[in-house]
């Protein structure tokens, strides 16, 4: 296939028209699902007041808001309530992209250990990305489904028969055979794309035009072109003799690594942006800013799991370009990762771009470690990008890594294997695995801290168009109560209770991934409805004004999951100063959970809690008493 990883029999946006639309729920089931994440936070004073405000709300100002909501969806049936204001909410952040909102996600080793090393798995990985971008262009890219019966629906005879049925009739065609064609709008943005600083609000800039990969090494930024003047690829051994060149390349690092200011406050790096352009680096800007993606090559290998969560989510600063897209990071033992800015979109499209790449780069790789690069002139054809900095990009430079290195230095990470059980095991106890996860979570803050908190779970709306995600609330009061029970006094319960304890949590947490999966929470109505009052100028409703509203938005436990034949594990950083982030995987016979904290927090002690709550739970399930 010439340069194509597949030609998909259905093309990639087949379904996109006829996607339904992201429900708004009802306000009353809003408030109501509002006030169940609010009990187990609040003391029983404090929910009676939290109610009244809700009900007061309900049936005053939210219902004039919700009302204007609807009748504003109704006018923009292109997209869904939540994609303007959510684009709004990272685009208008000031803070740092890094830490405060780029994830990352590592991939497995090569299974092939000689194709990891560093030159080798860059090309293929590259080419493999490449691949990937002409197939998503090409309209071949296989769509993107999520298949409840496979054995009806992932057949080569339902994707002969649907291909034919109308892109506006499609999705119920799919449907009807129990498969749900998933929102693809965003893949266009994993190419050619950067977050341009501007003032109180950034941009998101894409530029198919551009044929070249950007490659940081050491600081320094090169550009080849990857992309011939037909479309096609160049060729995978000319690619591996350009990066073999710059692997050699011998310039020191630069004094003034520019790419800290990527990582600066938005308003500060929109000025210090303004001075470099006013200073000559127009053109190597828009190189840096159109290039396909950014290939960070990083010239030492992983020690172990924690340094590869500091290498991926944060670097030293020098060697990133925080506002691309995304970043594929290589170090020299050949591990890799995707570092990706988030306001473009969010984990589906990038899993899916990883799965591809991983794929293909492993089954069917592009050079061997015994390939000879091409014979071709490197030095004309990779283009080393200069800047000119004056005194003033210089200070500015300066600044911010001194901020960056403060930051980074008081970040902790941390990561624990559960290996007595996963899902297997808990699936034959017919319990969510992912519930077991997060209940282990509740159990081990309220170990650690004597506390339920406001606990975040994301969770995706790309079953409909322009869909974003939604929040799953995992501290409940089954959950508190569960928690309190393994903890105070386990022996007062029989094993069966405590089974049942469990069975119930599973059963509540399985209920509220399906709502929000369906676009029946509530935190994004709510938010939107904020949202609606402030941009009118309206004076802030009570309810937002609550201190219970703001106690919930203060995600001290800020989770998310992500299973992947392709991804090793993945992390972030937490969203409060005082908070968790926890990156983490329920696999087939081991829990991994990856977790980040700043000082205020101690992440060893609260993965030693984890741990404590998985055996605990999987002790009870096998029908033991918990040895105290």
């Amino acid at each position: 296939a010439a340069g194509f990883l597949h030609r998909s029999v259905v093309p990639t946006l087949h379904y996109q028209r006829s996607l339904p639309r992201l429900p708004i729920p009802k306000l009353e089931d809003s408030v109501r699902r509002y006030l169940n994440a609010q009990k187990p936070l609040l003391d029983d004073d404090q929910f009676r007041k939290t109610e009244e405000i809700a009900r007061r709300f309900e049936s005053g100002i939210g219902r004039e808001l919700h009302k204007q909501l609807v009748a504003q969806d109704k006018q923009n049936k292109h997209t869904s309530y939540i994609s303007g204001p959510w684009f709004d909410m990272y685009l208008r952040a000031r803070e740092s992209v890094v830490l405060n909102f780029n994830p990352f996600m590592a991939f497995n080793p090569d299974p092939k250990t000689e194709y990891n090393d560093q030159l080798t798995r860059a090309t293929n990985m590259t080419v493999s990305a490449l691949r990937f971008l002409k197939t998503l262009r090409a309209g071949y890219l296989e769509p993107e489904v999520f298949h409840l019966n496979p054995a009806k629906s992932d057949t080569e005879t339902f994707k002969k028969l649907i291909r034919f049925v109308p892109s506006s009739l499609s999705w119920y065609g799919a449907y009807m055979v129990n498969a749900y064609p998933l929102d693809m709008s965003q893949y266009f943005r994993l190419f050619n794309s950067t977050r341009l600083p501007k003032f109180s609000r950034d941009e998101l800039f894409t530029d198919e035009k551009g044929k070249h990969l950007l490659v940081l090494r050491n600081g320094n930024f090169y550009v080849f072109n990857v992309i011939d003047g037909d479309g096609n690829i160049v060729k995978p051994s000319e690619i591996q003799a350009h990066l073999k060149y710059i692997l050699s390349d011998s310039s020191p690092a630069p004094a003034f690594p520019l790419s800290y200011l990527t990582s600066e406050n938005r308003d500060v790096w929109t000025v210090l942006r303004q001075k470099l352009l006013d200073n000559g680096n127009e053109e190597a800007l828009h190189k840096v800013d159109s290039a396909v993606f950014c290939l960070c090559l990083d010239d030492f290998p992983i020690k172990d799991l924690e340094h590869l969560s500091h290498v991926m989510l944060h670097g030293d600063g020098t060697n990133r370009w925080y506002d691309k897209s995304f970043n594929l990071i290589i170090t020299k033992d050949g591990t890799a990762a995707i570092h990706f800015e988030h306001s473009w979109g969010d984990g589906v499209a990038v899993v899916r771009f990883q799965n591809e790449v991983f794929k293909d780069s492993t089954q069917a790789p592009a050079v061997s470690p015994q390939s000879q690069p091409a014979a071709v002139d490197s030095s004309r054809a990779v283009q080393k990008l200069d800047f000119n900095l004056n005194d003033a990009l210089k200070t500015g430079i300066a600044k911010a890594k001194e901020q960056f290195d403060a930051a980074v230095k008081s970040l902790t990470l941390n990561s624990i294997q559960f290996e007595k059980g996963g899902k297997e095991f808990l699936k034959q106890k017919k319990l969510s695995p992912d519930a077991v996860a997060q209940l282990s979570f509740q159990m081990a803050f309220l170990r650690q801290n004597g506390q339920t908190v406001a606990t975040y779970e994301s969770c995706s709306t790309a079953a409909f168009k322009h869909g974003r995600t939604e929040t799953i609330r995992p501290a409940s009061i089954y959950t508190k109560k569960c928690s309190d029970a393994f903890l105070r006094e386990p022996s007062k319960y029989s094993i069966e209770e405590l089974q049942q304890m469990i069975m119930e949590c599973s059963k509540y947490h399985s209920q509220l991934t399906k709502e929000a999966a369906m676009g029946q929470g509530f935190d994004r109505h709510l938010f939107s409805l904020r949202y609606l009052a402030v941009s009118k100028g309206m004076p802030l409703p009570d309810f937002y004004q609550d201190q219970a509203y703001a106690q919930l938005n203060h995600n001290i436990l800020s989770t998310s999951t992500l299973s992947s034949p392709a991804v090793n594990f993945g992390g972030f950083a937490p969203v409060v100063p005082n908070g968790f982030g926890i990156g983490y995987g329920v696999h087939d016979n081991w829990i991994g959970c990856n977790v980040s904290a700043y000082p205020a927090r101690n992440v060893k002690e609260f993965l030693q809690c984890v741990y404590q709550s998985l055996e605990d739970i999987f002790c009870v399930l096998e029908g033991r008493h918990i040895s105290k």
